[in-house]
């Protein structure tokens, strides 16, 4: 198993939302589109979903975020918007266990939603493997740690923790590139007419069909079903990685997330987790709805 979990471990390379991917294909039947919106919660309580998604059925699909929502609109109303929601938080953060600060207006914490999309576009310039941590780093610092991930300094802090180039991706976050890429996201969304966030869109790259649509926030087994019916069968998920493979390579996860990717009961997440807790291994973070661990041989 040590040896099997290695090699999965070995091979992470396209589907980096959830930054995993377990085989080797050259040619993935099926094409997922992601559509987020950085500042959106459901799309941050989806994080959990498309890891497991991409770590069970990766070898069969490959993954493109697409930035839409209200971080692409130019105008304020879309921030009242986003606080006539903070009453939600609660709720969804208790229902998804995927924490979600909900005692700071939204307007105070972004106060230039279209710049914080152009970041996420300009780190994507430097791979989509190092844009997808930028993402997921991104909406740490908001839904974590309550940070203006609009403000130029914050992202260039982001950008750095994730080991960009910074100095590169300064000039990216203020050029024509960056703006036609997000031009270019806004126009795909349009297209498929996607009106809200998360929403996956899956086309068969093989054969001749229709796509399938699913918008919003459902269980991990209508992704599922919806990816066998795109495939036009029920392939076998690949093998889980060890725990600790897991935990080594996306260094900082929730309690959530270990559960919904390990088919664990709360209860035996929070036994494994604390065994490596007193390994040493990792630390406990806890937050104010529900549990992050962060791996200790690298820091966060």
């Amino acid at each position: 198993m040590v040896d099997q979990t290695a090699d999965v471990m070995s091979n992470l390379t396209s589907n980096d939302n959830s930054q995993v991917d377990f085989c080797n294909l050259l040619n993935k039947p099926v094409e997922i589109y992601l559509f987020v919106d950085p500042l959106c919660s459901e799309c941050w309580s989806f994080e959990p979903y498309i890891k497991k998604l991409a770590i069970e059925y990766g070898c069969y699909f490959r993954l493109r975020t697409v930035v839409t929502g209200k971080s692409t609109e130019m105008n304020i109303s879309s921030l009242k918007r986003a606080e006539q929601q903070q009453g939600s938080y609660h709720k969804l953060s208790k229902r998804t266990g995927m924490n979600c600060e909900d005692d700071s207006p939204q307007s105070k914490l972004v106060s230039s939603p279209i710049l914080t999309s152009l970041s996420i576009k300009a780190a994507e310039l430097q791979g989509q493997r190092l844009g997808m941590k930028y993402l997921r780093r991104l909406r740490e610092y908001l839904f974590l740690d309550k940070q203006n991930i609009s403000d130029e300094n914050v992202l260039l802090e982001v950008a750095e923790k994730v080991n960009l180039d910074v100095e590169e991706f300064q000039k990216d976050l203020h050029s024509k590139t960056a703006k036609k890429a997000l031009k270019c996201d806004i126009h795909l969304a349009k297209e498929m007419e996607v009106e809200q966030t998360p929403t996956i869109v899956l086309f068969n790259r093989v054969a001749d069909q229709d796509g399938i649509k699913v918008s919003g926030l459902y269980d991990y087994d209508t992704y599922v079903k919806a990816l066998f019916e795109m495939m036009n069968r029920k392939p076998r998920p690949s093998v889980k990685p060890e725990l600790i493979d897991f935990l080594s390579h996306f260094k900082f996860v929730a309690s959530k997330e270990v559960s919904v990717v390990f088919d664990w009961s709360e209860e035996k997440t929070e036994k494994e987790l604390k065994k490596l807790q007193l390994a040493q291994t990792v630390e406990r973070i806890p937050v104010k709805y529900g549990t992050f661990w962060k791996y200790k041989k690298e820091n966060r």
